[in-house]
This record gives structure tokens, C-alpha cells and sequence, in this order.
């Protein structure tokens, strides 16, 4: 038995965060209804390559899905009957669209007052900002990450992948989880969470805010380099191939001096601390970059794992679907999809030892689990044909 089977979530967001939060709950056994348009689907499945919904094949596996028109008053009430048997409830939608629609938390905890909701936006439920567009773009770019990524020369830069929704989604499990414990431990009943794509990418940037507040500085952008420890960064080896290499604790920066035979470095007044070492980090990097050079990667790291340094391989995505250790770890497989075939995806993650996560099946297509799904609520099949003819299921 998954350790959350018996939990049933209705699944209202669309894109990135949401989805990766109800991934998640459903790879670890929860029954994740999505609520999807008739006909259009849940935006994800629009982020395609060669025409095949690789997002939506990847973070909708094991959920199941109805296409239930809300706009319609008839869809709304369906909505509240599942709601009554649901343990969690999530959305994205701008803040105040559900009271606009006659369902909000209030109203939802009227149906069911054990209900769990996760509200997920841009900026949050309340504050200036709370109706302002909230795409993860816009956050990545307002939260101080692009200001602190990129080279000090040139313009900041946004990450190559959604990754405010996705620290958002990994935060939502987790508030999901500490909502359902507290609601056993004290008998709480359900609660609201309010959770923006801003907070959790601001919290892990670090301690800037304390840095900024003790020294009224701005930290300059960095590229490869770390404002808190020198030597780290990436360098090209002789084959034109990258490693990365951090050697941020003092007994690691002299094991580095010994190996590319620079011991008198130790004792080098530019490098003897850390601090002198982050004040000269173009002298430093000069004399690791020319020993690096001298080396095919893989001839490298091997000389650099026998002397005990922290050295690692930079892989594109070939080299990583074909890596021993993503192999021996089985981190990746391909699953059957229905719509496309094999997709090879991340297995569920993280590992329990007595209930690990598990891939049953594949992502369902449009309302393919409608007419299942409004049966276990107790509508008949003559209601479903009814609700069908008036365009509010599909």
C-alpha cells in the first residue's frame, strides 16, 4: 500500500506548480482527480516537442481526469459534489476567482470542513500585488534570482526551466503533508494555504537579505563563481569539455594546491584564508584553469577522485540519460503512454525504504476518467448523459 491511497485531490490549477504538487501526491498513491475544460485540456498539455505532450505525459502520470465546463452553473454543483469526498483541493486561478464564482474557502469548508485548500498564485492572497500576473517568469525576474545570475558584465538571466512553479510545487507537497498532520494531531479540521511562486524561490537564495542588511551591499552577479567561497566554478579541459569544481572548506583548497602542484599556494598571502581567496579569484583561477587545461576530462576527474577533491563532470542531457549513475540509481524509465508510446521519465522520488513511490499509469487524456468519476459521487448514468448533452462534462 502507497503511503497516500487513501487520499483524493481535486486538481483545478493548470501549468507547471500545481501539476508538480499533484504529481507528486499521485506518484506516492493519492487518487489525483484533474479538472480539466472540455475539449482544451489543462494548459500544460501545450508544452509539446515534436507535437508529443512530454510536460503533461511526465507530471500528469497516475492522475485521472474529468473535463467539467465551470462556467456553467451545473458544472459548478458537480465541482461541490466532489468536493464533499475530497481530502485536498487545489487551484491557481487569480486570487478571487473562486469567491467570484460562489466558491470560495468560505463556501468550500461549508461543504467539507475537513477539506484541505492549496491556493497557489503569483504573489500570494493578499498584498498590493495579489491581482497583478503571476507567471513564474515574472517572479524568477522580481525575486532577486536573475539579478544574482549571469556574469557581473552582462545582463542578468532568467532560468532555462520553470523554476519558481517548480520550488513552488515542492513546497505545496510539503504544505499539503504538514496540513494533514495537523489536522490528525489536533483535529483541526482543513485550512487554507497560501502559497505565491515568489516566497519559496526568495527563501532559497540564502541569507541575502541579511547580507544586504549587515553590509549595504549588493552582491555582484557572479557567473560560476560563489561570494561565499573560492575556489568554485566551471572550467573547460583540454577535450573542450566542462567540469565543476568546489573546493569551499579549507582542508579541500589545500588538497587542490598539492594536486595541481601549486603547494606553495597554501601559504600564498592572496589564498591563505577564504576571505583572500574571494579577493583574488581571477589570480586563482588563472593557475587552476592552466592545470586543468592540460587534461581530457575523464583523465581529469579520475586524478581528482583519487586525490579526494570535489570535482565533477558538467553533462548535457545525452550524457546523463546514458550516465553509470543514473543507470545504477534507475533515476530514469520509460513508460507506456497510450497517446505516444514509450516516454521516458524520472522515476517518483524521494525513496521511502517501505513505501516507495510508484508509476501505475499513464497520463489520462481529456475527460477520460469522466463518467468513473461522477458514478463514485452516486450520478447515474442517465444524469451523465444528460450533463454530457448540455456540454458541462465531456
Amino acid at each position: 500500500m502507497l503511503p497516500l491511497e487513501n487520499l483524493k485531490i481535486l486538481d483545478l490549477s493548470r501549468l507547471a506548480a500545481g501539476n508538480m504538487v499533484s504529481h507528486m501526491l499521485a506518484d506516492f498513491g493519492a487518487d489525483v482527480i484533474k479538472v480539466e475544460k472540455p475539449g482544451k485540456g489543462d494548459d500544460l498539455r501545450n508544452w509539446q516537442v515534436n507535437e508529443i505532450s512530454h510536460w503533461w505525459a511526465v507530471y500528469s502520470r497516475n492522475k485521472r481526469s474529468i473535463a467539467l465546463n465551470l462556467k456553467q452553473k451545473e458544472g459548478l454543483e458537480v465541482l461541490k459534489q466532489l468536493v464533499q469526498s475530497a481530502d485536498v483541493f487545489i487551484e491557481n486561478f487569480v486570487p478571487g476567482t473562486l469567491e467570484k464564482w460562489g466558491i470560495g474557502p468560505d463556501q468550500l469548508s461549508q461543504l467539507n470542513k475537513d477539506l484541505i485548500i492549496l491556493r497557489i498564485s503569483g504573489w500570494g492572497q493578499t498584498g498590493i500585488f495579489k491581482n497583478s500576473p503571476g507567471f513564474g517568469s515574472l517572479v524568477e525576474g522580481m525575486s532577486g534570482f536573475a539579478s544574482m545570475t549571469g556574469e557581473e558584465t552582462q545582463s542578468p538571466l532568467l532560468p532555462p526551466l520553470a523554476l519558481a512553479d517548480m520550488v513552488a510545487g515542492l513546497t505545496g507537497f510539503g504544505a499539503i503533508l504538514m496540513s494533514i498532520i495537523a489536522s490528525k494531531k489536533d483535529k483541526t479540521g482543513g485550512q487554507v494555504i497560501d502559497l505565491s511562486l515568489f516566497e519559496p524561490l526568495f527563501s532559497i537564495l540564502g541569507p541575502w537579505a541579511a547580507s544586504y542588511d549587515i553590509s549595504g551591499k549588493i552582491p555582484p552577479r557572479m557567473g560560476n563563481r560563489s561570494n561565499v567561497a573560492a575556489p568554485r566554478g566551471i572550467y573547460k579541459t583540454k577535450d573542450n569539455k566542462y567540469v565543476s569544481l568546489s573546493a569551499s572548506m579549507q582542508s579541500m583548497w589545500e588538497k587542490l594546491a598539492i594536486t595541481i602542484g601549486a603547494k606553495n599556494l597554501i601559504t600564498d598571502p592572496r589564498f591563505i584564508s577564504n576571505s583572500d581567496r574571494l579577493s583574488n579569484q581571477d589570480d586563482l583561477d588563472e593557475v587552476i584553469s592552466k592545470f586543468i587545461k592540460k587534461f581530457n576530462r575523464d583523465p581529469l576527474l579520475q586524478k581528482c577522485s583519487e586525490a579526494g577533491i570535489t570535482v565533477g563532470p558538467v553533462l548535457d542531457i545525452s550524457e546523463i540519460i546514458e550516465h553509470p549513475y543514473v543507470k545504477d540509481r534507475k533515476i530514469l524509465l520509460k513508460h507506456f503512454n497510450k497517446e505516444y508510446g514509450e516516454i521516458l521519465m524520472h522515476e517518483a522520488f524521494p525513496r521511502l525504504s517501505k513505501t516507495p513511490g510508484k508509476i501505475k499509469k499513464s497520463a489520462p487524456k481529456i475527460g477520460e476518467n469522466t463518467d468513473d468519476i461522477l458514478k463514485e459521487i452516486g450520478i447515474s448514468q442517465e444524469q451523465i448523459d444528460q450533463l454530457r448533452e448540455k456540454n458541462i462534462i465531456s
